[in-house]
């Protein structure tokens, strides 16, 4: 039977990783800048152990066809132990290490701060994995829109760039914290005589387009705090400093 995940408003969520690295900092004697040092903050503050393993081979599921990870990650609440899938070993795949980032601050921040009162041991439920320890949850990208993943996500978000240091950086870089606004060159037009179908197809290409557009832009602090571009422009639009224009015309240009 699925666990029943209580409601968390986007507010609690970000209240508590503020929370969370304002006890590692008092706890370390140590400010917080970016990059967050969240290997750090899950072994030394929340004592938590990290280790790599195929995790589709650990739990019995196929990988795709293409062999890409579904399961990304897990975590055992009751031995305090995250397995995260080795493609994501950042000693091994270096230009994996923002989502081998993202996944950590998901296991060791979202789940293990929000949903570990959530799975209480039952020793009378037998393993389902050959004597193996069961894992608390398993984390499937293909199952991120679940109230349990997307907390864990919106965690991670938060914690590995946290807003207060997200917009000093943004005012470093470009001097003001003015929001920034997506305007294409050379976008063409949609004619009027096309059937939905196409019109469809054509909106997401376009919008393709603009997500690869802003990822670029926010290349520099996604580096500067270690984690995907993608990430960074999720959280960037989330908090209001980069946003796409309607209709989008030329570059990326500062908002009024």
């Amino acid at each position: 039977m699925a666990k029943f995940v209580p409601y968390l408003s986007e507010e609690q969520i970000e209240r508590d990783t503020a929370m969370l690295l304002a006890e590692y900092a008092c706890a370390r004697s140590v400010v917080i800048e970016p990059p967050i040092p969240i290997e750090d903050i899950v072994e030394k503050h929340l004592k938590l152990g990290i280790e790599f393993d195929d995790t589709h081979h650990l739990f019995g599921v196929p990988r795709d066809p293409e062999g890409d990870a579904d399961i990304l990650g897990a975590i055992f609440f009751d031995e305090r132990r995250i397995v995260i899938d080795e493609s994501l070993d950042p000693e091994e795949h270096s230009f994996k290490e923002g989502r081998y980032r993202f996944t950590l601050a998901h296991e060791g921040g979202g789940h293990w701060r929000l949903h570990r009162f959530l799975f209480a041991k039952d020793p009378q439920q037998e393993s389902l994995f050959g004597g193996a320890s069961r894992p608390s949850v398993i984390c499937r990208s293909s199952q991120a829109k679940e109230r349990v993943e997307w907390q864990a996500d919106f965690y991670a978000s938060c914690l590995l760039m946290p807003n207060d240091l997200l917009i000093s950086a943004w005012q470093e870089r470009f001097g003001n914290t003015n929001p920034r606004i997506l305007r294409r060159k050379n976008r063409p037009n949609l004619p009027g005589n096309i059937n939905d179908e196409f019109a469809a197809l054509w909106r997401s290409h376009e919008l393709q387009r603009d997500d690869e557009a802003l990822n670029e832009f926010v290349r520099p602090l996604a580096a500067k705090f270690q984690v995907s571009m993608v990430s960074m422009r999720i959280r960037l639009e989330k908090l209001g400093l980069l946003r796409r224009e309607a209709p989008l015309r030329r570059t990326l240009a500062e908002g009024v």
